[in-house]
């Protein structure tokens, strides 16, 4: 009983499990064991109908017809699982293509950034290369200043001093000159904590041990090229600017025809320093000459003998008053005419001279 318990159970799951996958087969199947049962009557019976053939053949073809749906809908399930199935390795191709892609992408850009880094230190290492070749060819040392003292003097960090050759920078320190302050702050502003190259001319050295060179502000690449010369070299720039004269001393004449023609264009248009005469501030290449001082005994006006002294005193004092009435007082700069006259002149003065009136006042070198 029990194992018929069993079999029924069982059967009943597969029946149930076999209705739920295919539910119309089943029926079909029913309906005609229920034609068959209806035969076996009508048989027994010898009753003659058509009912059971009619139901057997119903329940037949929605059998046979519930199995060809089944196959359909297996083939349908089953090309639907294919197409899913490709779809899933397409995308996971393409996936893995993309990831490949990237990868190489990766690689490339990462080698293209170390090409590029060695490119560029090639390009640093020759550069530098090229940079010491020139450092020695023109004979540069590297340093860096430490302090300013003037325009034209500086202390190197390790305390040295340097003097500018070639140039000179109205005073600023122990006595102070037009324009001095200007230039010593110029200076200041260009070199105080900078790293420049230095270069000798000929002297080494002047009478205070300073270092007599000249001052690259970055390395030329031809050390007699004017545009170079303009652009890199401060001496020059001090010169260009209007903050130094042109002061030239043999031996170390190297730029100085170089610094006359900047002086001269610096001038012309009145820059700097020249804003105050055409002789500038301080002692330079284009100050005047010193002519001897004529004075009552030059040849000219000394008496020819003694016997014609007292016509000749005369004479002499008479020229003397006439000339006195008549004398020009002359000054180099404003600087040294205000050692004399510190509020300056006006223009009925001897000592006037209309260079030195700037604001054209008709009073010179007023403060």
């Amino acid at each position: 009983m029990k194992m018929r318990g069993c079999l029924g159970i069982i059967l009943l799951i597969i029946l149930i499990a076999l209705f739920v996958n295919y539910p119309l087969f089943l029926i079909g199947m029913a309906i005609a064991i229920w034609g068959i049962y209806e035969w076996t009557v009508n048989k027994k019976l010898g009753a003659r109908s058509k009912k059971p053939a009619v139901i057997l053949s119903i329940g037949l073809i929605l059998a046979l017809g519930s199995c060809v749906g089944n196959d359909d809908a297996t083939s349908e399930k089953e090309v639907a699982v294919k197409q899913e199935s490709v779809k899933v390795r397409s995308d996971e191709s393409e996936k893995e293509k993309d990831k490949k892609q990237e990868e190489k992408k990766d690689d490339d850009e990462q080698s293209k950034e170390i090409d590029n880094e060695q490119s560029k230190n090639n390009e640093e290492a020759q550069k530098q290369d090229q940079l010491q070749t020139l450092i020695k060819k023109f004979g540069l040392q590297a340093v860096v200043v430490g302090k300013v003292v003037d325009g034209d003097t500086f202390e190197l960090s390790d305390g040295r001093k340097v003097r500018l050759i070639g140039v000179n920078t109205p005073e600023s320190t122990t006595r102070t000159e037009e324009y001095g302050k200007e230039a010593s702050e110029y200076t200041k502003s260009k070199l105080e904590g900078k790293r420049v190259y230095l270069q000798k001319d000929v002297s080494d050295t002047d009478q205070y041990g300073r270092l007599l060179r000249i001052v690259w502000l970055s390395v030329p690449t031809d050390d007699m090229n004017e545009n170079e010369i303009r652009s890199k070299m401060f001496n020059a720039k001090l010169v260009i600017d209007g903050y130094a004269e042109p002061s030239t001393y043999p031996p170390d004449v190297k730029y100085a025809d170089y610094f006359r023609k900047f002086a001269r264009e610096a001038r012309e248009a009145n820059r700097g320093l020249w804003a105050y005469g055409e002789y500038g501030t301080t002692k330079g290449d284009f100050d005047p000459k010193e002519t001897e001082k004529r004075s009552s005994n030059s040849p000219a006006n000394r008496s020819s003998s003694s016997g014609n002294s007292s016509s000749s005193e005369s004479s002499s004092t008479k020229a003397g008053t006439s000339s006195s009435s008549e004398s020009v007082e002359y000054f180099k700069n404003c600087t040294e005419l205000r050692k004399v006259y510190p509020n300056g002149v006006p223009a009925d003065h001897p000592a006037y001279q209309p260079r030195m009136d700037r604001d054209k006042d008709n009073y010179a070198c007023e403060r």
